[in-house]
């Protein structure tokens, strides 16, 4: 079962990274277009779904692989 508070920390989570990442993939990719804003909700529509995936399925791997950084660093 999902937990619930990691389930909406990855829906805004994916909501704010998804915007800006394709916000500025889209810019670099086909610069100030007519329809610029038409083709980046439509990157955004794809991309959006995935970083929820993602996140949810990376959250645990990336929560460790942080832990012991910070282990790391504190033993310096």
């Amino acid at each position: 079962m999902i937990n619930l508070p990691n389930f909406i920390f990855a829906l805004v989570m994916g909501l704010l990274m998804s915007l800006s990442i394709t916000l500025a993939a889209t810019f670099v990719r086909i610069g100030p277009a007519a329809n610029f804003f038409s083709i980046w909700l439509e990157v955004w529509l794809v991309a959006y779904p995935v970083a929820i995936i993602c996140i949810l399925a990376y959250r645990p791997f990336a929560t460790k692989l942080t832990d012991k950084i910070i282990e790391k660093i504190k033993s310096i």
